[in-house]
């Protein structure tokens, strides 16, 4: 059974800094993509960072661009969202996702949650102004 745990979250100021770090374990796929997605209160969920695992291509979201930056660990199965110049409009739950093969994240389908199999819980991040 695949589980995807995130941690990390926590409130900062704008201009602030974060460190978001997602655990898998049971995944046994060879070859896929993992993302990070965000959803704010009455908005729909939001693709911003995808990485292809042991390829490390990685494609991110206009609005997160040049702040954000998404890494993994596969020795350790673990993923990560190093997220700086944080903005009031950042503040939204965080989660990370993986998809079976990286046949669900191309031809820019990447941030479409519906590519996406399994899902952490999610992690809050909140950037006071």
């Amino acid at each position: 059974q695949v589980e995807l745990v995130e941690s990390g979250g926590g409130t900062v100021q704008t201009g602030g800094s974060l460190r978001l770090s997602c655990a898998a374990s049971g995944y046994t796929y060879s070859s896929y993509c993992r993302g990070w997605f965000r959803q704010a209160p009455g908005k729909e969920r939001e693709g911003i960072a995808v990485i292809y695992t042991g390829v490390g291509n990685t494609y991110y979201a206009d609005s997160v661009k040049g702040r954000f930056t998404i890494s993994e660990d596969n020795a350790n199965n673990m993923l990560y969202l190093q997220m700086s110049s944080l903005k009031p409009e950042d503040t939204a739950m965080y989660y990370c996702a993986a998809a079976r093969s990286y046949t669900y994240c191309t031809n820019g389908y990447w941030s479409r949650p519906v590519q996406y199999t399994y899902w952490g819980q999610g992690t809050q991040v909140t950037v006071s102004s």
